[in-house]
């Protein structure tokens, strides 16, 4: 499993002048999804609203490293602050996205379709999303992920109420 850190664009203001802060994204495959995360992963680094991408998952497709370990390792950093997003990849994308749930605070969302994306920010605040390697062709995969990172949640927003409920369920305060 590889640790690599990218430097994609430049951090601070964006070019139009907003304060909107370029993403840090962490990657994460195993080696049914290597080689899709790689390509997302070089997208993301000519993307001017990320300014880095780590890189958690295998280094190739020889690495046996099960699918939980990645995406755990990822989904902690996003938990720690370390990583605003990530994305996952395994052979379906159910597996990485079942394990990042499992970390505390952690949204994540298989999402082979635009409206899918699209939603699990603006409905669900997701900071996951997930593909199949083995269900989605790389194209359709790279266009979903480029109009994933451009989507934002509005904390006041009617789906804010119901994204705060999950939250304190999972505190266990409900």
């Amino acid at each position: 499993m590889t640790a690599e850190t990218h430097t994609g664009a430049p951090t601070g203001p964006t070019p139009d002048g907003g304060g909107a802060r370029p993403l840090r994204v962490v990657v994460a495959a195993d080696n049914a999804g290597v080689e899709l995360k790689n390509r997302l992963r070089d997208l993301m680094l000519a993307d001017p609203r990320v300014a880095v991408v780590d890189d958690v998952g295998v280094a190739d497709a020889s690495d046996d490293v099960a699918y939980p370990v990645p995406a755990l390792e990822g989904a902690e950093r996003i938990a720690r602050g370390e990583a605003d997003r990530g994305v996952f990849v395994c052979g379906t994308g159910i597996g990485v996205a079942i394990s990042a749930n499992k970390v505390p605070g952690i949204r994540a969302t298989v999402a082979h379709d635009s409206y899918s994306a699209e939603r699990s920010v603006k409905s669900n605040n997701c900071q996951v999303i997930t593909f199949g390697a083995r269900v989605i062709g790389p194209d359709a995969a790279e266009k979903i992920l480029t109009e994933w990172l451009g989507h934002t949640f509005d904390e006041n927003s009617p789906s804010a109420a119901k994204v705060a409920r999950i939250d304190s369920y999972e505190a266990g305060r409900v």
